[in-house]
């Protein structure tokens, strides 16, 4: 088994018990964390068919089925922990991923993890004392970062200076391959604004 996650006996017999009741022969399970390396991450388990798995993903045969944990999560799940735990509800099945929200960001890391990394750990923190902060929302096929702002900097009057000369300059300096940095946040609603 993989060092990265652990599966614990009651959790691969209760998930061999949902993947008995699909009725679809070799199912699997996979496993993906969503923006890994964020404080948004999020660690999801889900049902994999046969043709479902990505290529990269890397497979973990355990005694009733097949476990595939998606290859950019895999720095993430380091320590994780698949467990069960039966009650008089029936039981609940806990996913504990200590790393899951940690940066882990190396040159080869993708694109969207090296600006959400700078973001999280070098800008954010500095707008907090306004109360806010700022979210990738989407990288373009072209390498445009499209930057949402949040808390305190929505509606706020300097954040056109704080996107150019701070975050634009700081994500562009960092990560030579974006070609631009675009801010979806709409100034106008100015309910949280700090001034």
């Amino acid at each position: 088994m993989s060092q990265s996650i652990e599966i614990t006996e009651s959790a691969q017999e209760y998930l061999a018990d949902l993947l008995s009741r699909q009725d679809v022969e070799g199912i699997g399970v996979r496993v993906f964390i969503t923006q890994p390396g964020t404080p948004y991450a999020e660690t999801c388990l889900a049902y994999c068919r046969p043709g479902e798995e990505e290529e990269s993903d890397e497979r973990i045969p355990l005694e009733k089925f097949n476990l595939f944990l998606e290859k950019h999560s895999v720095a993430f799940l380091e320590d994780a922990v698949v467990d069960f735990n039966a009650d008089r509800m029936g039981g609940q099945l806990t996913i504990k991923a200590p790393n899951a929200k940690m940066p882990q960001v190396s040159e080869d890391s993708p694109l969207e993890d090296r600006v959400n990394y700078i973001l999280y750990s070098e800008i954010n923190p500095g707008l907090a004392a306004h109360g806010g902060e700022i979210r990738l929302i989407q990288l373009t096929e072209d390498n445009v970062a499209v930057l949402q702002f949040g808390g305190g900097c929505q509606g706020c009057a300097a954040v056109d200076v704080t996107l150019k000369q701070g975050v634009e300059k700081t994500l562009t300096e960092r990560i030579p391959e974006l070609t631009a940095i675009r801010d979806v946040t709409d100034h106008t609603d100015t309910t949280n604004a700090y001034y």
